[in-house]
């Protein structure tokens, strides 16, 4: 028992380490996408792409690491998301703190300002309360250092990973086949 724990903690953590590498590289085209549409688009479908990673990462562990002949239970399955989403979440909390500390100079504040212009600009009917929930929310977006912004994401990350990792554990899960002959 003590064996499946240290290989599902070791797992889950190279899985994580996956993960957190594939959002960093992903996260590189949210800034950018903000002044070319593109890099946004591509940015959106390698989002979509984040349950089906975890699903194969998880498959693996099934398969190949977790000591049950290809069987997992769900709460087994269900935990090694956990961990794997928390760990990816930790190292992408890095590459975060990386760019709004030393990069971003106010950029990404700037090109959302920029857009809620663009929209007060051209008003549609019936969009004055979103423009004022827009600007409220530009507002304390721009109250927030480096620091606090990293940790609204990682809690915003580990909170779409608990999501994520009850779909994919159902999904995952397999029971023991029994032979009634």
């Amino acid at each position: 028992m003590i064996e499946d724990r240290r290989n599902l903690q070791k797992v889950s953590m190279a899985a994580g380490t996956i993960m957190g590498v594939y959002w960093i590289l992903k996260f590189i085209l949210f800034p950018l996408g903000m002044s070319m549409p593109l890099f946004m688009l591509v940015f959106g479908v390698l989002t979509i792409f984040v349950p089906f990673i975890g699903y194969h990462l998880l498959s693996l562990y099934r398969d190949k690491y977790s000591n049950n002949d290809g069987n997992i239970g769900f709460i087994h399955a269900f935990t090694f998301c956990l961990f794997m989403y928390m760990y990816a979440s930790l190292l992408t909390s890095v590459g975060h703190l990386i760019y709004f500390q030393f990069i971003d100079h106010g950029y990404v504040l700037e090109k959302l300002t920029d857009m809620l212009e663009t929209v007060k600009e051209s008003p549609l009917p019936g969009m004055d309360s979103y423009v004022e929930q827009y600007q409220l929310a530009i507002d304390t977006y721009a109250l927030l250092n480096p620091v606090d912004i990293t940790l609204q994401l990682v809690s915003q990350n580990m909170f779409y990973g608990l999501l994520m990792a009850l779909p994919t554990a159902l999904i995952a899960k397999r029971k023991r086949k029994t032979n009634n002959e």
